[in-house]
């Protein structure tokens, strides 16, 4: 056995396991995230303007909701909407402000709650009060500190639906501002966009974020709300769309004029406690997504590592030249996708957002194991 062992070129091995990684990276960015990069929206004979009830949750949002809901309330949109803002138990202004807006804008509805649901952890029971409290069947969804990109958002988000088609996702985006933070805030929440649009448009969807997000009151109300996902805090927007979401009834929107902004966090520690939180319900995706994506980021993880062992101990020539054409494969799809998405100038980083990514995965890998906080949001 010991001579066996001994016998065995591991250098060798370590290779081949590098090029086997490499290989499934190289596919993911061929079969799956090309789909982003070159997508082009079906073309529409007519454009279409449904009815439709915007929905925003908030609790002690009152600085947020002066800075951002004029954007929603002033939305060019000929036909039929309400703005519906559930007010969920603050305590700070945000009841009194709410009230002020109403003065001038007719199509706000505040819902205001007083008290918590027991055992319904997170916004999911708010949520729900606004779908039972909404009149039109298209349900838009966004955040009291999102503001929408354009006055055309409403418009755009609700063309996407056509014969089957029951849910849409969109892009949260985060506002640009300087700094290192702020860059790495943004190529996550690009990298995440990348692949639950790319899974989306391969007929897997798996995710959508309620910072941009659309679905039909019947198909909320069919599949009983969320009542299969009261257990969990979050689970709101991914999870809901990760039970409900199909190849036939799930369509995107990538149009810079359908994005959503809010502003990023301003420190690493506040942004690591979001993650982790958001992290927590990866865990109850169906099993077909969670091995798929757990494929790709572990390949992701392993490559750099891999990379640097072949290098030293293999050979550095054919070592760089397979990390050469994995380059040109991502770096080419990266930039378009990044102009699909509005992020071109994350581009002239790419190279080291994706070295980040090996850090990113040490750091927040532990929080699908961690049991969810029972957060509010």
């Amino acid at each position: 056995m010991e001579y066996f062992l001994k016998s065995i070129d591991w250098w060798m091995i370590l290779f081949c396991a590098f090029c086997f990684v490499a290989l499934v990276q190289i596919l993911y960015y061929l079969l799956l995230f090309r789909r982003v990069a070159y997508y082009q929206p079906p073309a529409r004979e007519k454009t279409q303007t449904h009815p439709v009830s915007i929905i925003i949750c908030a609790r002690d949002e009152a600085n947020a909701l002066t800075r951002n809901l004029p954007g929603v309330l002033v939305q060019t949109y000929t036909s039929t909407h309400e703005v519906i803002v559930v007010n969920h138990n603050s305590q700070d202004e945000t009841r009194f402000l709410l009230e002020e807006f109403r003065k001038t804008f007719k199509s706000l509805h505040i819902v205001n709650l007083s008290q918590e649901a027991k055992g319904i952890p997170g916004k999911k029971y708010p949520l729900s009060i606004g779908i039972k409290e909404a009149k039109h069947e298209v349900i838009l969804l966004t955040d009291a500190d999102c503001v929408p990109a354009s006055e055309f958002w409403v418009q755009k988000m609700q063309e996407a639906y056509g014969e089957g088609i029951e849910i849409i996702l969109g892009y949260g985006a985060y506002n640009k501002r300087p700094g290192l933070l702020n860059k790495l805030i943004r190529f996550e929440t690009f990298h995440s966009a990348l692949q639950y649009f790319s899974f989306a448009l391969a007929g897997m969807p798996y995710m959508g974020v309620g910072r941009n997000l659309s679905y039909k009151k019947g198909l909320f109300f069919a599949n009983k709300g969320f009542s299969a996902l009261n257990h969990v805090p979050g689970g709101d927007d991914d999870l809901f769309i990760n039970k409900v979401a199909t190849k036939h009834n799930t369509a995107i929107v990538l149009d810079h004029e359908a994005h959503t902004l809010s502003e990023p966090k301003k420190t690493f520690g506040n942004w690591l406690r979001q993650k982790n939180r958001h992290f927590t319900t990866a865990k109850f995706y169906k099993p077909a997504h969670k091995f798929l994506l757990g494929l790709y980021s572990f390949s992701h993880f392993l490559f750099y590592p891999l990379l640097v062992v072949s290098a030293i101990m293999f050979s550095w020539q054919i070592s760089l030249g397979i990390y050469a054409l994995r380059c040109i494969i991502q770096a080419i799809i990266w930039y378009k996708a990044m102009v699909k998405l509005n992020e071109k100038d994350l581009f002239a980083w790419w190279w080291l957002m994706d070295i980040w990514m090996f850090i990113y995965y040490c750091i927040f890998a532990p929080a699908l194991w961690k049991k969810p906080k029972k957060n509010w949001a």
